[in-house]
């Protein structure tokens, strides 16, 4: 079973980008040589985007190969199939990994028990509900990224001009 995806890498330093080249292209047995472009938001670092397709799980074998390492910044994201549901890793060297599913129309999925767990542990004096459902919906991800997924100068812009 195939599926597509997205591996973003938002930040990386120079000596950092073989190597991620190295990583991303073990996860799909060939090798893969990645357009490198400078990050705005971070001196001395540069960012690239690979759009991939490959077995199910791909995603989280990739995103298993480019944790850990210190200044590397990157999400991946997985399609859904008619067997397997959507997914997104984000990963920052302050937060970790943060793992998603994600609905069909990119909404990230909360499971059921997750919400339960939370409404519990607020009712038992612990975090808030409202604090919970943002380490859920990983919002502490989606803030560090931000800056980084901006696009930079010469970098394609899509604009929306209407929504049906």
């Amino acid at each position: 079973m195939t599926t597509h995806g997205v591996v973003q890498i938002h930040s990386a330093p120079s000596a950092l980008c073989p190597h991620v080249e190295w990583a991303v292209g073990g996860v799909f047995g060939v090798p893969v040589r990645l357009s490198w472009a400078p990050q705005p938001a971070e001196r001395a670092s540069y960012r690239t985007e690979y759009a991939w397709t490959g077995p199910v799980g791909s995603s989280a074998k990739m995103a298993s190969a480019l944790k850990g390492w210190q200044r590397l910044r990157f999400e991946v994201t997985e399609q859904a199939t008619e067997h397997s549901e959507g997914v997104r890793y984000s990963y920052t060297p302050l937060l970790g990994v943060f793992h998603a599913t994600i609905g069909l129309h990119g909404d990230v999925m909360i499971n059921e028990q997750r919400l339960r767990a939370a409404v519990v542990r607020e009712a038992l004096g612990g975090r808030s509900l409202n604090e919970a459902v943002d380490d859920l919906l990983g919002t502490a991800w989606d803030d560090e990224l931000e800056v980084f997924r901006q696009a930079g100068d010469g970098a394609d812009v899509r604009w929306l001009h209407q929504v049906v």
